[in-house]
């Protein structure tokens, strides 16, 4: 991973949340789930789990070796399983990863993932919400011009448009957050899906499993991805949400508006060539994740009509393409956050753009329109 070019849109908790060491962890996390489950459901011996147990403690293993075999492979959980066994011996080699397959290491290990990305991205967007909408309910009653189709318009409460920003990024978090309780589950299935070789013990072992490493039990998933596509989709809006209030701030930064700006933060929103400039760095993030968030999801919606059992080449490429989602979410609502927080407003800019528009001083309903989006963000 090139941090140069992925760091400038996320941030490093997240990072850390996808990186090759969580995504190993979680790999051998599943292992020992599996044959902890096996033992208590008398499918394997306890010394046998116990075996595999410390085999996944003791396994030592580099990230750029076990890529190699895995771009050889085809999946990360060959080599990893087949290093198991080799660190192991007799009836334990041949327990290892009994009645699993690698489509369910690689879906439990992504939904293992989301599960520890949804709160940070939650705290940030929260971070979005809270501020915006201290600045709508402040401003809920500035009169100020509101602006269709890039024109002039009508007068309009100032804190308005920051309560409607405010409204579609809570909306959107919220709708993330029940995709990802709905559909971030247990994958065990096995080789065709059926569970073959657990025993008639599946669902029990399952169960099991998904309470040791905090998912959500349910049947094998392995040849729907409805829910994945959810989850992804539900991020494209959250990114597409905080884009909206990146936009609209810009457009109030430019010299001719002036109307709001960016906090200065040092070392942020200056010009490598032309000193005089205060750019809009923050919503440079937000709107380059925008940019990129349609595309990304639209791959995940290409692989909905998977081949029979198992896919060939759509769900191997949901790990990479949710893992830039949650990294491009994550950069751009902490971009955000910082300018909601810091948000400069110029109240005489405001003003006087509104009186050379000369549309009057009518701003309608938009102090009671403030302040029910609000109660309803309160009410949650």
């Amino acid at each position: 991973m090139s941090l140069l070019r992925t760091r400038p849109a996320t941030t490093p908790a997240m990072l850390a949340v996808f990186d090759d060491a969580a995504t190993i962890a979680h790999a051998l996390a599943f292992e020992v789930a599996l044959a902890r489950a096996e033992a208590a459901e008398g499918l394997i011996a306890a010394d046998v789990a116990d075996a595999i147990v410390a085999a996944c403690a003791g396994l030592a293993i580099g990230p750029a070796a076990l890529a190699e075999e895995a771009a050889l492979a085809g999946t990360l959980a060959i080599p990893l399983v087949t290093r198991l066994r080799v660190a192991t011996a007799g009836d334990a080699a041949d327990a290892v990863h009994r009645g699993a397959t690698s489509q369910d290491v690689a879906d439990t290990v992504l939904m293992l993932q989301i599960r520890r990305a949804a709160p940070l991205l939650a705290a940030e967007v929260d971070r979005v919400c809270t501020g915006l909408y201290a600045i709508a309910e402040r401003h809920a009653a500035t009169l100020a011009i509101g602006r269709t189709l890039l024109q002039d318009a009508m007068p309009i409460g100032f804190g308005l448009r920051f309560a409607q920003a405010a409204a579609g990024i809570d909306d959107a978090g919220r709708r993330l957050n029940q995709e990802i309780t709905s559909n971030a589950k247990i994958q065990l299935g096995g080789a065709a899906g059926t569970r073959a070789g657990l025993g008639g013990k599946g669902a029990d072992i399952a169960r099991r499993m998904a309470d040791a490493l905090g998912l959500a039990p349910g049947e094998p998933w392995h040849a729907r991805r409805v829910g994945i596509a959810a989850i992804a989709s539900a991020l494209g809006m959250l990114i597409g949400a905080l884009g909206k209030f990146a936009r609209d701030v810009s457009l109030l930064a430019q010299n001719g508006v002036g109307e709001a700006r960016e906090p200065l933060v040092v070392g942020r929103d200056g010009s490598s060539a032309m000193a005089h400039k205060r750019n809009p760095t923050g919503c440079q993030v937000a709107l380059s994740a925008a940019l990129r968030a349609p595309g990304l999801v639209a791959s995940i919606l290409a692989g909905l009509p998977a081949e029979e059992e198992r896919g060939l080449g759509g769900w191997q490429a949901e790990g990479p393409v949710l893992t830039d989602l949650f990294l491009l979410a994550a950069g751009s609502a902490q971009a955000m956050a910082a300018v909601a927080e810091g948000l400069e407003i110029d109240e005489a800019a405001i003003a006087r753009n509104v009186a050379a528009a000369d549309v009057g001083t009518n701003i309608g309903e938009s102090a009671a329109i403030v302040a029910a989006l609000l109660d309803h963000h309160r009410k949650g």
